[in-house]
């Protein structure tokens, strides 16, 4: 009972904020099995990679950041504990989501969920970087010199293949958070994201 009513709660708030035309959240997801990348998929991800960088507008997002570092700076990310070094991967991560048209919010959510904002952090599976992005990609794009460490390009990877996803579930954030998780059918990854979003990230629009 507990879950649903997280999930229908963000579910209002995600529709009120713009993100979401219609309520796609579930507490529950059918089970799925688990498919090797769509040809989609990695022809995106190879043509991102191999684009020139993007650019934030800095007086647009001068107050979105500046909120965001605050944030940031309460949960006290070890890989930047400088108001600077906050700032500059605030603006990468606001270039990245708003490249992939994701919500910036989100992407935080995201990486607070999988490393904690600690661009070194490799998990037992192997997945690396701030978004926890799994060495395989690099090789399925042809791209085997990407460092994944590489704030700049553990964001690029992980946005687009989570914008793709996104596309491909039809804007059901819960499947497409899972198919990133790689845990299609099961909502506890989904849940974990979108609390993170909604209580520490949220941002009215």
């Amino acid at each position: 009972m507990r879950r649903a009513l997280v999930a229908l709660t963000v579910t209002a708030c995600l529709v009120a904020g713009g993100w979401l035309t219609s309520p796609t959240v579930s507490a529950q997801a059918t089970a799925e099995p688990e498919e090797p990348p769509s040809q989609a998929l990695l022809d995106s991800l190879a043509r991102v990679m191999a684009s020139p960088d993007g650019f934030v507008d800095a007086f647009d997002a001068q107050v979105w950041l500046l909120d965001m570092q605050s944030r940031l700076a309460r949960r006290q990310p070890a890989g930047y504990p400088t108001r600077a070094s906050r700032l500059a991967l605030l603006e990468r991560i606001h270039g990245e989501a708003q490249r992939a048209q994701l919500p910036p919010e989100l992407v935080l959510a995201v990486i607070d969920v999988e490393s904690r904002f600690e661009p070194e952090a490799v998990s037992s599976a192997g997945a690396q970087g701030l978004m926890q992005v799994m060495p395989f990609w690099k090789e399925e794009i042809g791209r085997p010199q990407d460092d994944l460490r590489d704030p700049q390009v553990n964001l690029r990877y992980g946005c687009t293949i989570l914008a793709h996803y996104l596309k491909r579930e039809h804007g059901d954030w819960t499947r497409a958070l899972a198919r990133y998780n790689g845990s299609l059918g099961r909502t506890r990854y989904p849940e974990r994201v979108m609390a993170a979003w909604f209580t520490r990230w949220w941002t009215e629009r």
